[in-house]
């Protein structure tokens, strides 16, 4: 397999460098005040489809000092507010500790049933996916405030349910609320470098082991407090875990900034500063505007977003298994309801800080395919040690140490697929439709995973556990299939392309909000 791309390899995007501002001692020369591409590397991660270099003339005083406050106020404004708004939706989608906490019992509800409400999310959650492109086209002030807050009511309504019908109903809406969310990391491309964009994913991402963590936390909580309260367990969970973020969403319409452009959060120079960061090349033009069609069709018909979208596919079938089921599975080990709502926390809680971690160092060393191969094995091996738990009569305590790689591992994949799956398309349009791609091959996922722990497995569920360990292995080989792949076209690409670059007049390079390409004399 193709080594990780080396320090002066390139991004992934249309040119083949690294990008950093070039240091305020590089003398006289002009090119001390430009960003300007490296020549190509061949050996990368990411795709290099692109036909020349960029140049861009920066005022002195706009060095790399001054790129840096854009950054760190960007980390505040950008996503930190999102990201607080997903934590909740992220363990309602799939709770299975109502069931737990007596919601099946309420509802007369039986195996086949439960499974069913479970499984309705995904059926809007997939058909809606293509709402990921409406962050390139809807303001994102508006778009994240309406649809945080839509998602709150529908979440805190699953709290009046009374029948089976009533809870399908509500959890087919909450899916469509869901789907709206998810173009989360692809709003991110819009502030952060390729180099910068999975350790932001990464964050973004990581609410959700923190939240399943905090909401297991809590339902022990509620569990306890609620066992002689006049309102179920099971709905005051619901309450809880959905309305806060109706009062994020009202924040979220002064908070959320639209664009680099528009970051009130900003000086007029930041913000020119932060422009001139993101800059890319986009097959000799700038991107303006909406969404281009001719660029999504031509997404839909790239290899590259087919692989990527099976590797999330693969990933998500262990991912919306082990959530929904977790809680059963730890009970399915002796322990009483309120000791397994408190053992599920700290599996969700590990794999918060190692997603952070692993993004961190995925950029540090600019590699997505190590790290999901990785990962994907890491998570295989949880889920294998699951699988022969009962063929070699392993303890109650070696299982439940093996939920940790599983966890750890599918929530480290997700992090990586995605942030691969938006470096490797080279402009705003093809990387909103290589995102919706994602999310429509991917979400099918959790149909099969939610599936595969039908009670009659109990208490081992061999067959599921299984079936996700083989789902990582294939995450694993795909990534190797995509690193061959990308590493045999941008050798190619490099053979095909001289290497000047093309200068960029001021009125376009004022004007043009996304992008990236710098050099480190």
């Amino acid at each position: 397999m193709a080594s990780s791309f080396p320090q002066a390899s390139h991004l992934g995007d249309k040119s083949g460098a690294r990008s950093d501002i070039a240091p305020s001692d590089s003398g006289s020369s002009s090119r001390a005040n430009r960003l300007t591409p490296e020549p190509n590397s061949g050996d990368s991660d990411f795709d290099d489809d692109y036909d020349g270099h960029e140049s861009i003339e920066l005022q002195p005083q706009d060095k790399e000092a001054d790129f840096e406050a854009p950054l760190r106020t960007g980390d505040d404004g950008s996503y930190a507010l999102p990201r607080r708004g997903s934590g909740p939706r992220q363990h309602n989608r799939f709770n299975c500790n109502a069931r737990i906490a007596g919601m099946d019992v309420d509802l007369n509800l039986h195996s086949d049933q439960y499974e069913w409400i479970l499984t309705s999310f995904y059926i809007t959650y997939i058909m809606f996916e293509w709402m990921s492109l409406l962050w390139k086209i809807i303001p994102a002030h508006i778009y994240v405030s309406v649809i945080v807050m839509s998602w709150g009511i529908i979440a805190s309504l699953q709290a009046l349910s009374t029948s089976f019908v009533t809870s399908i109903i509500l959890r087919l809406l909450l899916g469509i609320g869901e789907a709206g969310f998810t173009g989360i990391p692809y709003f991110l491309s819009f502030f952060y470098r390729k180099e910068e964009l999975a350790l932001r994913t990464g964050l973004f991402i990581s609410a959700a082991p923190l939240a399943t963590s905090f909401a297991s936390a809590l339902a022990w909580a509620i569990l306890k407090l609620g066992e002689n309260g006049p309102i179920a367990p099971w709905r005051l969970l619901f309450l809880v875990e959905g309305f806060p973020s109706v009062i994020v969403s009202v924040i979220a319409w002064h908070v959320i900034p639209d664009g680099p452009a528009k970051a009130k959060y900003l000086t007029a120079r930041e913000r020119k500063v932060a422009r001139l960061r993101l800059r890319r090349r986009q097959g000799g033009a700038a991107t303006k505007g909406g969404l281009k069609w001719r660029e999504v069709l031509e997404t839909i018909l790239d290899p590259k977003a087919y692989l990527t979208a099976f590797m999330f596919f693969f990933t998500n079938m262990a991912f919306s298994s082990m959530p929904v089921f977790l809680p059963i599975i730890i009970r399915s080990m002796g322990h009483s309801s309120v000791v397994s709502q408190a053992l599920s926390a700290p599996p969700y809680l590990m794999s918060f800080f190692v997603v952070i971690l692993t993004a961190y160092l995925s950029d540090r060393v600019q590699s997505r395919s190590t790290f999901i191969i990785f990962h994907a094995l890491f998570s295989c091996s949880g889920y294998l040690v699951l699988a022969l738990a009962e063929r070699f009569g392993l303890g109650v305590w070696w299982r439940y140490a093996a939920i940790y790689p599983a966890a750890i591992g599918f929530f480290s994949v997700i992090t990586i697929v995605i942030t691969w799956t938006i470096n490797n398309q080279e402009s705003e349009s093809k990387q909103g439709a290589g995102f919706a791609m994602l999310q429509l091959v991917g979400q099918c996922g959790p149909l099969v995973g939610t599936r595969l722990y039908p009670d009659v497995d109990a208490p081992y569920y061999t067959r599921g556990m299984a079936g996700c360990a083989g789902a990582m292995v294939v995450v694993a080989a795909l990534a190797v299939i995509l690193r061959f792949y990308l590493s045999r076209k941008n050798r190619n690409n490099e053979k095909q392309n001289g290497g000047e670059y093309v200068e960029v007049d001021k009125e376009e390079e004022e004007d043009t909000l996304v992008g990236e390409n710098a050099r480190r004399d």
